[in-house]
C-alpha cells in the first residue's frame, strides 16, 4: 500500500505543481496529495495561517512524500532508493517546467525547506548501499534547482549533509 501511495502522491504532485487542477500556492489544490500523505503521516498538515503560501505548501508536500519514501526504505531498502531517484527526478523536472517568476523562487525555497526541515531522516533505511543511493539522489536535486556549482546548491548540500551525519 505504501509503495502505491508513494507513486500516487508523486503523480498528484505533478498535476498540482504543473497547474493541472489548481495551482501551487492557491491554498486548496494540494488537498489530494496531502490526503495521500496523511494516510501514512496523519500529522502532515498545512495550518490555516499558511494557506496560500507557496513555500509552506511545497515544503509540506515535499517533506511528506520524502518521508513516505524514507519509511518504505526501512522495509524495502533498494525499492526505497529507486523511489527516491524517481521522486528527485520528478521534482527537478516539475521545477524546470515552472515559468520564471516570484512563485518559482518560492517553490525552490519550499523544496529546500521540505527536504531539510520537514523530512525525518530517522525513517531512512540502515542498509548502507540503499542509504548511499537515497542520500546521493537527494544531493543531486540541489544543482538541478540552483545550478551546478552555485553557492545556493553548495549551501543546500551542506545543510543536508549536516542532518545526515
Amino acid at each position: 500500500m505504501l509503495r502505491s501511495d508513494i507513486y500516487t502522491a508523486v503523480d498528484q504532485c505533478k498535476v498540482w505543481m504543473n497547474g493541472g487542477h489548481g495551482q501551487v500556492g492557491d491554498g486548496v489544490s494540494y488537498a489530494s496529495v496531502l490526503s495521500t500523505i496523511q494516510k501514512h503521516f496523519p500529522n502532515a498538515k498545512i495550518g490555516l495561517e499558511a494557506l496560500g503560501q507557496t513555500e509552506v505548501e511545497v515544503a509540506v508536500v515535499v517533506g511528506g512524500i520524502t518521508n513516505m519514501i524514507l519509511e518504505m526504505s526501512k522495509w524495502e531498502s533498494l525499492a526505497g532508493g529507486m523511489a527516491m531517484r524517481t521522486w528527485v527526478d520528478t521534482l527537478a523536472n516539475m521545477y524546470t517546467a515552472v515559468p520564471q517568476s516570484s512563485k518559482k523562487e518560492a517553490i525552490s525555497r519550499g523544496i529546500l525547506r521540505g527536504i531539510n526541515q520537514n523530512t525525518d531522516y530517522a525513517l531512512m533505511t540502515k542498509d548502507f548501499t540503499a542509504r548511499i543511493q537515497v542520500v546521493s539522489s537527494l544531493k543531486s536535486l540541489f544543482p538541478k534547482i540552483y545550478g551546478t556549482g552555485s553557492e545556493e546548491a553548495r549551501q543546500a548540500e551542506a545543510l543536508l549533509s549536516s542532518k545526515l551525519i
